[in-house]
């Protein structure tokens, strides 16, 4: 492939995640402000200019996009820990990647986070969520076996940290909430992470 096909394809690819993005933060917004059960698809399609088509090219259905938002959340701190040094501390990598995720949950006002909160609670929405957190164990896992030499066919610890540190980080969001922002959440998400990475210890490579 030359150059410009290899940019070519990186520029298509990249409007795809960009095209996914705004359908899925569409819907969680349109959701939040009319309520789910009066947003349709065509309402979130028509805001991101875009045909039905395309969004099914994406999603299955509205409840799909809205908790697909934790999915890219869960991406983005894959790609960030594969980004940390290697010399760094796993603790400090971890807790760092899942302290800037939530900076932008953090800007949210109190009745925006109420208003998300209510579509979330739907039960077709949280059937959803589960699934994308489920999904996102297996990546996370898949970089922490490789930063601590550990063998994910074998070692049960890189699935078990990996499951610990995304509870912990609801664990923290559920704590923001219910102490009404009192403390930032960044600074709560990376107290509960380091908690549990530190309690941690990886077994023997092999």
């Amino acid at each position: 492939m030359s150059d410009e096909q290899a940019s070519a394809t990186g520029l298509r690819q990249r409007k795809k995640v960009a095209t996914r993005e705004a359908l899925a933060r569409t819907a969680l917004l349109l959701a939040a402000e009319r309520g789910l059960e009066n947003v349709r698809v065509e309402d979130i399609t028509d805001a991101v200019n875009v045909s039905r088509r395309t969004f099914t090219n994406y999603f299955s259905s509205k409840e799909e996009a809205i908790a697909s938002v934790n999915a890219e959340r869960s991406a983005r701190i894959v790609d960030a820990l594969r980004q940390r040094p290697a010399t760094e501390p796993l603790a400090a990598s971890l807790a760092e990647v899942f302290a800037e995720q939530y900076k932008e949950a953090a800007a949210l006002d109190r009745r925006d986070i109420e208003r998300i909160e209510l579509v979330t609670s739907s039960p077709a929405v949280r059937g959803e969520v589960l699934k994308t957190l489920v999904e996102a164990e297996l990546p996370l896992a898949e970089v922490i076996a490789e930063r601590t030499g550990t063998d994910l066919q074998r070692d049960l610890f890189p699935r078990v940290l990996a499951a610990a540190v995304f509870s912990a980080a609801r664990a923290a969001v559920g704590h923001w909430r219910a102490t009404r922002g009192t403390e930032p959440l960044p600074a709560l998400v990376r107290q509960a992470v380091i908690q549990v990475t530190c309690t941690s210890s990886a077994p023997p490579a092999g």
